[in-house]
């Protein structure tokens, strides 16, 4: 019988590849025998990424991009064509906060700087919508393929502080609503998108937000900790197994949904 949850040959596209989550998943996907893609700004970190994916016999090439301009974009999708001839899947991994997006404990809304506001929107939610563009055509033409887009948390509830990149994960949970109807009733059912949105997990950008330098919480990683029911962050490995089982067959009925990987946190309630 077929594995439904097989992604060998797999053509995958990874945006923000470099970082702690898309790196790991991008090394899980590849020992699973995908081709995997990864795109980045951090060249140096990108092709460090593809050397250890090679050391472990997997199959991965880096290419340096901006999720912002459409043509680099477009430019990396044709470098991925050239090579593969088809794209399979694309996580779009890319993403970001800026503190003047963000309300201070001892601040006010008034605070916030709307030139960073907007950057945050655009690099989360316009940065997930180009490279959507760009890799979806070759999708069409070969009237197959799976995007997962990433949200968060932060589009479920108003979580405090965080103003401008809440704002841009519930538009991206909403587009992939959106895009899912899209595609599947003007392309091609076999054409799928979803997304996954990771709870609380220590990444380079939360990591001093959450921890302390000795390893502590600090009140806002034990605010966290006090409701997640797993009592614990997770780890990156974690979100693997629900990435494959979204740009799988596994999933060939599932689309235009958001799975959650939180350790309970969205469930909790006093």
């Amino acid at each position: 019988m077929k594995n439904l949850f097989s992604v060998e040959g797999d053509v995958i596209v990874i945006t923000g590849g470099t970082g702690v989550l898309g790196s790991t998943i991008a090394k899980y996907l590849a020992s699973e025998g995908a081709k995997v893609v990864i795109l980045g700004r951090r060249k140096a970190e990108g092709e460090n990424l593809v050397n250890e994916i090679a050391a472990a016999g997997g199959e991965a090439m880096f290419l340096t991009t901006d999720v912002m301009d459409a043509a680099a974009v477009q430019a990396n999708c044709d470098e991925v064509l050239k090579k593969y001839g088809k794209v399979d899947a694309l996580l779009n991994a890319a993403g970001g906060n800026m503190p003047g997006a963000t309300i201070a404990p001892s601040g006010t809304f008034f605070d916030v700087k709307i030139d960073d506001f907007q950057k945050v929107l655009d690099l989360n939610l316009t940065g997930t919508v180009i490279p959507t563009q760009v890799f979806l055509k070759p999708m069409v033409e070969a009237g197959r393929g799976a995007i997962v887009n990433f949200t968060s948390m932060a589009a479920f509830r108003p979580l405090t502080r965080v103003m401008g990149y809440a704002a841009a994960k519930a538009g991206i949970s909403n587009f992939t609503a959106f895009l899912a109807n899209e595609v599947a009733t003007k392309f091609s059912p076999k054409i799928r998108v979803n997304a996954i949105a990771p709870g609380f997990f220590l990444t380079n950008q939360n990591r001093a937000l959450l921890t302390n330098p000795d390893g502590s919480l600090t009140e806002r990683g034990a605010d966290v900790i006090r409701q997640t029911p797993f009592k614990r962050f997770g780890a990156p490995e974690e979100l693997c197994g629900t990435i494959q089982y979204l740009i799988s067959e596994a999933s060939s009925f599932v689309t235009g949904t958001v799975a959650i990987v939180d350790g309970g946190f969205n469930s909790f309630a006093m």
